[in-house]
């Protein structure tokens, strides 16, 4: 049977006059949007649409296809309408990075569930942002929170853009220092890794090859939180996404030299679904929260770093 993902693949190129344009429309790959239309064909045994030098229309078995392809895609979307509208009610599955939890999603949770006590929340938590990726594509989560995956062809929202930060013992002689620490400076220094799959670990291999900086890898980690807490021990530098640095962390943080951040984005299978709409309009409102002692720090050491010069 057809799935509506494929027919609304094909209602979007018809009504665009080109896969290009669909694809746009829709938040997908070309190679993504051309895979939905082949299955449909193959599925209905016949070519819905003609590939024209510029553009596509539909085949005669397309226009027969398309006002019943459309009425499906009304129809559920009215299910979804009504359920939503009618009962407000059910299950919210919520994808998150580990680090984000505490800075993007507890403010919000509070005041969410106050509003909508029938709708019960379901929370998983990991370390990559493709292995959430892969979780809404599989319908394993109605929505993911993390910084952007390596590839993605649902919808997307970019919620925040979070700045990436070093943090030491407050005795480490490298974290003595009033302004931004050069990335350079950590070449041959100790610091603490990601572990396997995590998001960071590629993210912060990549930043020292481009920087020709080879640190000395102490220790790794799975948990984006673990790290500040044993760079405060003195085990070695951390470099880590402000919402990882935990509210009364004991040591000291710096921005990096050249600064760094990564996007915060949520991923949906699609834009169909009002509840999901909803908790991201309500992720977007009240963005990443920083620990306020982590933002005085910042913040002085910035201060102080411009009255040395």
């Amino acid at each position: 049977m057809p799935t509506l993902r494929a027919l609304e693949c094909f209602v979007a190129t018809v009504e665009t006059g080109s896969i290009t344009g669909a694809a746009a429309k829709l938040h997908l790959s070309q190679p993504a949007l051309s895979h939905q239309i082949a299955m449909l064909e193959n599925e209905l045994g016949s070519p819905l649409l003609e590939r024209l030098p510029r553009g596509v229309r539909p085949t005669s078995a397309g226009r027969e296809a398309l006002p019943s392809a459309r009425a499906a895609l009304d129809a559920a979307d009215r299910v979804v309408q009504a359920g939503r509208a009618a009962l407000d009610e059910g299950e919210l599955r919520i994808g998150c990075a580990g680090s984000m939890t505490a800075g993007l999603l507890a403010p919000l949770l509070r005041n969410w569930r106050r509003r909508h006590r029938k709708i019960r929340l379901v929370l998983q938590e990991r370390s990559s942002a493709d292995e959430l990726a892969a979780m809404v594509t599989n319908d394993e989560i109605d929505v993911a929170i993390c910084p952007r995956p390596t590839r993605w062809d649902g919808a997307l929202e970019l919620l925040a853009s979070e700045e990436v930060v070093i943090v030491f013992a407050t005795d480490d002689p490298l974290g003595d220092q009033p302004g931004p620490v050069p990335i350079s400076a950590l070449h041959g220094y100790p610091v603490i890794q990601y572990a396997g799959p995590h998001g960071l670990a590629g993210w912060l291999d990549g930043l020292f090859r481009e920087h020709q900086v080879s640190p000395e890898v102490v220790i790794r980690t799975r948990q984006t939180t673990t790290a500040p807490a044993l760079a405060a021990a003195g085990l070695g530098a951390a470099v880590v996404p402000v919402s990882g640095i935990p509210a009364g962390f004991t040591g000291s943080v710096h921005r990096l030299d050249p600064p760094q951040a990564r996007d915060v984005v949520a991923l949906m299978a699609g834009r169909s679904d009002v509840l999901v709409q909803q908790f991201v309009g309500s992720l977007r409102e009240t963005g990443l929260r920083i620990p306020a002692a982590v933002l005085r720090q910042l913040e002085a050491r910035t201060d102080g770093a411009r009255s040395g010069r």
